[in-house]
């Protein structure tokens, strides 16, 4: 019996479909997934045994809408007319007015801002419940978020920001990783050793802040000597603006965010 359902199986939705799996939120056979590529629908079929795959939903199913923006005024008369009575959104900068708008009267909407960790089972999402939505979906669609990361429960109006810090965050360190890659050539180290001190330096920070549970300003302060070398590079950040830099550009993925949301 299909207890849950995917509108699009894109890397972000089989990432979520992979972590259900592995935590036992729904065995393969529970879930259907709503692909118009036959050439994907194959490759979903073949990676987990036993789903349901097709390219048209089955009616009533909680429904996870996994699609782009612009694919979402196609895909809202389809489910309405399936009769779906809940779904998790996360289609960038579509509001859970205009979802509920274009779905059957009273479904339930949660709107959520997820990040690509998730295809490693590390994602950062925030949730927002839409008019209809009440505390049971609210724990619905945390639980399915829940199994590739963690998830946080924010007003609406606060999707934008998220989206300026978590969810377009992923990028800001992968340049950051490609900056350190690039400088440590120029200091003459060759690319495999730069490529490999870049990768373990921000895997090997980044879980000790998470695990340590300390300030990132005291996590600083306590491997910065003074007068030593991490103060040397901090002392260059300084001098050309890095907070306020940084401060800039989640305020830029802000404000874009709140264009594409109309």
């Amino acid at each position: 019996m299909t207890t849950l359902q995917m509108m699009g199986g894109g890397k972000m939705a089989e990432a979520l479909l992979g972590g259900l799996l592995a935590k036992g939120w729904a065995q393969a056979g529970d879930v259907h997934v709503v692909e118009p590529s036959e050439e994907r629908r194959k490759v979903l079929a073949e990676n987990y045994p036993g789903l349901s795959v097709g390219d048209q939903p089955v009616a009533g199913v909680d429904t996870v809408v996994a699609v782009k923006p612009n694919v979402v005024p196609v895909v809202l008369p389809v489910l309405a007319a399936a009769g779906v009575p809940r779904v998790l959104s996360i289609a960038a900068g579509v509001t859970t007015a205009t979802m509920e708008a274009g779905l059957a009267d009273g479904a339930a909407v949660v709107r959520c801002m997820p990040n690509t960790p998730a295809l490693v089972g590390q994602g950062m999402a925030a949730v927002a419940p839409g008019a209809h939505a009440g505390p049971e979906d609210l724990d619905w669609a945390r639980s399915i978020l829940a199994a590739v990361g963690e998830v946080v429960t924010v007003d609406e109006a606060d999707l934008d920001a998220v989206t300026g810090v978590s969810g377009s965050g992923p990028a800001y360190v992968f340049h950051l990783a490609e900056a350190l890659i690039a400088a440590g050539i120029a200091q003459g180290l060759s690319p495999e050793v730069a490529d490999r001190l870049a990768r373990q330096t921000l895997l090997g920070a980044s879980t000790l802040l998470s695990e340590s549970g300390e300030d990132p300003g005291v996590l600083r302060t306590n491997v910065t000597s003074p007068g030593g070398t991490t103060q040397a590079g901090l002392e260059v950040m300084a001098a050309h603006g890095f907070l306020a830099m940084i401060a800039e550009v989640v305020e830029a993925a802000t404000v874009r965010s709140r264009e594409l949301a109309g």
